[in-house]
């Protein structure tokens, strides 16, 4: 078992994993679910969003470093190591290979960060071990992957155990996002394609798939295109809004504060609305409601107590922000009174 306690923040593309906020990643890219003729230039260029085909005469290196953030490949054979070399921002140890150690070192020592995954059934112990050989084999820049049935407690076990960042893998049920960062999951991955993942974020509030409208596997058209941007949604938003509740986080410039100022405004809208729904069926259980039914002695001791959680702002600073919220949720509610 690894005994590096010391934290790690491993780059990955554009994205820094294991520091400051969760990120997501639009998808791992296996080259052992293409037949075995595909050529892995093409399958690598066309996860990271890039048009045409390879430019004859021009290193790929000189090509790939351009579209998605961070794209995660995980080779077939050692054959594929060169495109995945030029191509991809790291590579990954499939959960199925773990114990093909002529691949694992060879992609280890392939100079990129080293995405390991933990093996159906393996113990924490084997889990961590593979880690250790694939920094003692490469640039020491490795990250830990649970998939498949999520055991989010040993994830949790593995990042402290091993100071080294995870990640999650929901593809399969991305609403399990919130649970994984919950549970101290550096990253997420979902399966989202490059056009989507080059899109600008959609903002907040925008409708997601209806409950009950996930696509059967298999689908194609609209309604996978569909179901992945409601799966790369459900991601950002557990990122977003999870982590800006547990993640710490020390940004050091200006713009990562604002960053950091954005998930936690995020997680008060969040929060917000959901009180002012709460504060609407009370209103219309109480047999005096709205602004003359206000409850003056609540409201003193639930701003006492919130100064408790906050004291640094206490009870003076915070009575005047719960007074407007209170007031907002009133308004609201006698709003929806006089509609219905």
């Amino acid at each position: 078992m690894s005994s590096t306690l010391e934290r790690h923040a491993v780059a990955v593309g554009e994205l820094l994993v294991g520091e400051g906020p969760a990120v997501v990643i639009g998808d791992r890219v296996s080259l052992r679910a293409h037949p075995a003729e595909a050529d892995a230039y093409e399958v690598l260029r066309e996860a990271r969003g890039l048009p045409g085909a390879r430019i004859e005469g021009v290193p790929e290196g000189a090509q790939a470093r351009e579209g998605a953030a961070a794209v995660l490949a995980e080779p077939r054979t050692a054959a594929d190591l060169p495109a995945v070399a030029a191509l991809a921002d790291a590579v990954v140890v499939g959960a199925a290979w773990t114990r093909d150690i002529p691949l694992v070192r060879a992609a280890a020592e392939l100079g990129l960060p080293v995405v390991v995954e933990r093996r159906a059934g393996a113990p924490l112990g084997e889990w961590l071990g593979l880690a250790d050989y694939c920094a003692l084999e490469g640039d020491g820049r490795v990250i830990l992957c649970e998939r498949g049935p999520l055991d989010l407690g040993l994830l949790r076990a593995a990042r402290t155990a091993s100071g080294r960042p995870v990640l999650a893998d929901v593809s399969a049920d991305p609403g399990l996002s919130a649970a994984a960062v919950a549970a101290g999951a550096d990253g997420l991955i979902v399966h989202a394609p490059a056009p989507l993942r080059l899109t600008p974020a959609l903002p907040y509030g925008t409708p997601p798939l209806p409950r009950g409208g996930a696509v059967r596997r298999g689908t194609t058209g609209q309604d996978a295109k569909a179901e992945a941007l409601t799966a790369w949604r459900t991601a950002e938003e557990a990122v977003t809004v999870v982590g800006a509740l547990l993640r710490p986080e020390s940004p050091a410039t200006i713009p990562e504060c604002r960053a950091a100022i954005d998930r936690v405004d995020a997680a008060l809208a969040t929060l917000l609305e959901r009180r002012a729904a709460l504060a609407g069926t009370v209103q219309r259980l109480k047999p005096v409601g709205g602004f003359a039914g206000r409850d003056l002695a609540r409201e003193r001791a639930l701003i006492a107590r919130m100064a408790l959680r906050a004291p640094s702002l206490g009870e003076a600073r915070l009575a005047p922000v719960m007074n407007a919220v209170i007031e907002a949720g009133l308004h609201l509610a006698e709003e929806r009174g006089h509609h219905h």
